[in-house]
């Protein structure tokens, strides 16, 4: 699901990096008194009253400043205002309006998209001082009053960010329309293989790292389905994310990756594996998505054997062993080679990962797989699941119910996991088992 982006602005030091913490629940913004701590864009997921949206932490803007970081960071802060769709301008009480905030008002008013003016370091409860009231001059509406540092108002804060997100971005798409995020580091072939799918130049191709900068949707239909092809920029390392604009790319990539059903991880078959694909494969992972692997440009292996496909296949295994569930496919953008398979793969996967397995079923094979390997034991206590349910789908999520959860070693749990497996597939789709603690008089 696309989620509403909200970018937290204003000139340096005012308290943006400690409201973005507050918010999100968690220290990932750098906080320093210093001015210019945050020089980058930093986001993260936030949710209010069951709203999801993506908050954008920025550096300090400085409009008329020539230092080099200074400008730097107020091209990136540009980006994030350009491209959210609520921003939060963020003043500091004790500094009242500065020629700076009526400048930075000034660029938000010209985006002509919904502006909340926060006064920050308001650390007293109660009515605001005769102080807060100069913050009206910036012509931006009422201001809120805010502690960043203390969470005071910031419920407020959250509720006017609620009532201004727009609604959901995401194409009413029929329920039976695959979504499919194109996923991969830059110049992989990711937009040659959805306009070879379209059959049409939708994308701009090139080989310059990085020419996508934005996820685009093409709606395919075929003998083999109905699918959403989401192309997007390539994710490079974030030391070499050089230009501010592929930020954003990056976190529109897995923007798309959060609204997808299945992620075909494309690979270049010429370089193999990197770190880097497997931290985009591991973000597919991590949000419970539907994977296959895709080494592209297979047309263009020189030297190719009857058993190259399967070496590199068991080098791509080691490589994505902790995604071992995960098909590989072999194909070509440029010539079509297999694309007929991966349509059969992303049907197969996106069936594996929306799978509903019944209680009963499920602790049949409970009952096979404790008296095949015994649950394990510590100091004469033996681990012992009462049974198995599957609450969710997308990714299969299992509880077991047991009476001590520090038995339940990672090992075992692995071996149920693959039980699993072998007996229902689930070929494709990683699973989630969740273990919890239940007293041995509720079993009775």
């Amino acid at each position: 699901m696309a989620k509403p982006v909200v970018a937290v602005v204003g000139r340096p030091n005012v308290g943006k990096s400690t409201l973005f913490n507050k918010l999100i629940g968690q220290r990932l913004s750098i906080v320093e008194d210093t001015p210019g701590v945050t020089r980058d864009r930093i986001y993260s997921e936030c949710e209010w009253r069951g709203k999801q949206f993506m908050l954008v932490d920025t550096g300090g803007i400085e409009p008329s400043s020539d230092d080099v970081i200074l400008m730097q960071m107020r091209r990136q802060a540009q980006i994030a205002i350009d491209t959210a769709d609520v921003t939060v301008l963020i003043t500091d009480i004790h500094d009242g309006v500065t020629a700076t905030d009526h400048e930075v008002a000034d660029m938000l008013l010209k985006t002509g998209k919904p502006i909340i003016l926060c006064v920050n370091k308001c650390d007293r409860v109660g009515e605001p001082s005769a102080e807060f009231y100069e913050f009206y001059n910036l012509g931006l509406g009422d201001p809120i009053q805010i502690s960043a540092a203390h969470g005071h108002g910031t419920g407020d804060l959250l509720d006017c960010i609620y009532e201004l997100l727009p609604e959901e971005e995401q194409p009413d798409y029929d329920k039976d329309v695959i979504k499919v995020a194109v996923v991969g580091k830059p110049n992989v072939g990711k937009s040659s293989l959805v306009n070879k799918i379209t059959g049409q130049e939708r994308m701009i191709v090139s080989d310059i790292a990085g020419t996508t900068r934005d996820a685009t949707d093409s709606l395919v239909e075929n003998e083999f389905g109905k699918f959403v092809f989401i192309d997007t920029a390539g994710i490079r390392r974030k030391s070499k994310v050089l230009e501010n604009i592929e930020r954003y790319s990056v976190l529109r990539a897995h923007m798309a990756v959060d609204r997808s059903d299945v992620c075909v991880i494309l690979i270049d078959a010429n370089v193999g594996f990197t770190e880097q694909d497997s931290k985009i494969a591991g973000y597919a992972h991590e949000q419970g998505k539907g994977c296959i692997i895709a080494i592209n440009k297979w047309d263009a292996v020189v030297d190719k054997t009857d058993r190259t496909m399967k070496e590199m296949t068991q080098e791509l295994e080691k490589s994505f062993s902790f995604m071992s569930y995960a098909p590989f496919v072999f194909i070509s953008a440029k010539t079509g080679q297999r694309l007929n398979k991966l349509y059969e793969m992303i049907q197969k996967v996106k069936e594996q990962n929306s799978i509903r397995i019944s209680t009963g079923v499920l602790n049949d094979l409970l009952a096979y797989a404790t008296a095949r390997v015994q649950p394990p034991s510590d100091k004469g206590k033996r681990l012992k699941i009462y049974y198995m349910t599957q609450p969710s789908t997308n990714p299969p999520t299992f509880v077991a119910f047991v009476n001590r959860a520090d038995l339940f070693h990672f090992s075992y749990q692995r071996y149920i996991e693959n039980q699993i497996r072998e007996s229902f597939g689930l070929n494709g789709t990683p699973i989630r088992l969740i273990v919890r603690e239940r007293d041995t008089k509720d079993t009775k």
